[in-house]
């Protein structure tokens, strides 16, 4: 369990790191055909395609693709008191640190008369994608739907999987968060194929496209997000979980094993890596995972993703070959277990969990920080979800005719050094006679 790559006495170049981290390349690429197929399916036949969808992935059928007013009343009615006490105080965290990420108006004056003034206006459609496969994620409609209200998307509307086990309905504690949020567009529909529908629309159930797809999920969600880039905007494509862990020799193995286990739990295909220059340390988070992981509830699961190719144990020379090594990987998660952190150093995570008492199921919940975030190495350039997800920056310009004046000659400078004098001549035609 947990396979050994020993970096050790290698000095590699980034490219050679990055050929280095383990990724499940395999069920990828798999991903991506599969997804795209799904989603060009559902712009095709709508409706018909989401029902036969459902029969295959979810053995479900005849069930209402568009949830009842009275079914989202009824889970509420029936949540249990203390779940609905922690998704409070989650949406209360959540739309505090949300709101800190919503950015002011902005004027600049270039000159007398002149101005540029930088705005952001949200998305008027978003649709927000809710696992409901493996595990089911209240806590991700919370992650979801607050960043966009409190951007101030003017519709948000909710998909998640119809579930067997309730006769095809939405499960009960996703329904009971959305209503908690006031989210009434709800659609039992998952995978690719709900992303599909929230990009094209699909007019027999009353679904119009969207502006905006969100959401966390498996490796064919976030490829379907990829067959749709370009027609919608779509967040980072979250899709099958990653924790990196970094720790030294002072770091308590027991506390690694359980976070490893607790990010595999998710998916067969979630990653676990641990990044160390002890080999120690090594061996006893090893023991600690294996005398574990057959306890938990997910055990089977967790041990097959603890198998795969995407989980390891790095050794490493020193600290800054596993802060490099991190910076390659760019994970969604990244723990830092370490005497002396220095989290400025590490600069591609989703989100970085500093100390043995942040672990990445803080965030999962609590913390206030968004759970949906960059997978698949993302992170290098991709941010989390956030209130600026659901928000367009917009440049207003304002200049009166002597402002004009003043940069008129240096516009028909560079026009006709372009080769478009038509551009010089829209600004002399204001002062010609």
């Amino acid at each position: 369990m947990l396979r050994t790559i020993d970096l050790r006495g290698r000095r590699l170049s980034p490219a050679a790191l990055l050929a280095a981290v383990p990724r499940a390349r395999a069920s990828r690429a798999d991903a991506v055909d599969t997804a795209a197929r799904i989603v060009h399916d559902v712009a095709a036949r709508g409706e018909s395609a989401l029902r036969e969808q459902a029969a295959q992935f979810d053995q479900v059928s005849g069930h209402a693709l568009r949830v009842p007013a009275a079914h989202l009343d009824e889970a509420l009615a029936g949540l249990d008191p203390a779940v609905r006490a922690a998704l409070d105080e989650s949406i209360g965290r959540v739309r505090a640190a949300s709101a800190a990420q919503v950015p002011g108006r902005t004027v600049t004056e270039l000159a007398a008369g002149g101005t540029v003034e930088q705005r952001w206006q949200p998305v008027r459609r978003a649709g927000v994608y809710v696992p409901g496969g493996k595990a089911v994620y209240p806590s991700s409609v919370i992650m979801n739907v607050v960043p966009a209200q409190v951007a101030g998307v003017e519709r948000v509307t909710l998909a998640s999987p119809p579930q067997a086990e309730f006769g095809g309905r939405v499960h009960p504690d996703i329904l009971a968060a959305a209503r908690l949020l006031g989210v009434d567009e709800v659609y039992a529909m998952g995978g690719a194929g709900a992303v599909g529908a929230f990009a094209y629309g699909v007019e027999s159930i009353g679904l119009e496209p969207v502006d905006v797809v969100t959401g966390p999920g498996n490796n064919f969600v976030a490829a379907a997000k990829r067959a749709v880039a370009g027609f919608v905007g779509t967040d980072a494509e979250a899709g099958a979980t990653e924790i990196l862990i970094v720790a030294d020799a002072a770091a308590d193995p027991v506390l690694i094993a359980f976070d490893l286990i607790s990010q595999a739990e998710h998916d067969e295909q979630a990653s676990a890596v641990l990044v160390t220059d002890s080999e120690q340390l090594a061996a006893n988070v090893r023991s600690a995972v294996t005398d574990r992981v057959g306890a938990t509830r997910n055990g089977v699961r967790a041990q097959t993703a603890l198998n795969g190719e995407q989980s390891a144990i790095v050794l490493v020379d020193d600290l800054a070959a596993a802060t490099a090594f991190s910076n390659a990987y760019a994970p969604e998660h990244l723990e830092l277990h370490l005497a002396d952190p220095r989290p400025d150093d590490f600069v591609n995570a989703g989100a970085i969990f500093v100390g043995a008492s942040s672990p990445v199921s803080l965030g999962d919940y609590l913390a206030g920080s968004n759970h949906v975030l960059p997978t698949g190495g993302q992170a290098r350039y991709a941010a989390g979800l956030s209130a600026a997800t659901f928000l367009r920056p917009q440049q207003v310009i304002v200049y009166d005719r002597a402002a004009l004046a003043a940069v008129a000659e240096h516009i028909v400078a560079l026009a006709n050094a372009e080769a478009l004098p038509a551009h010089g001549e829209a600004v002399t035609a204001r002062f010609a006679g």
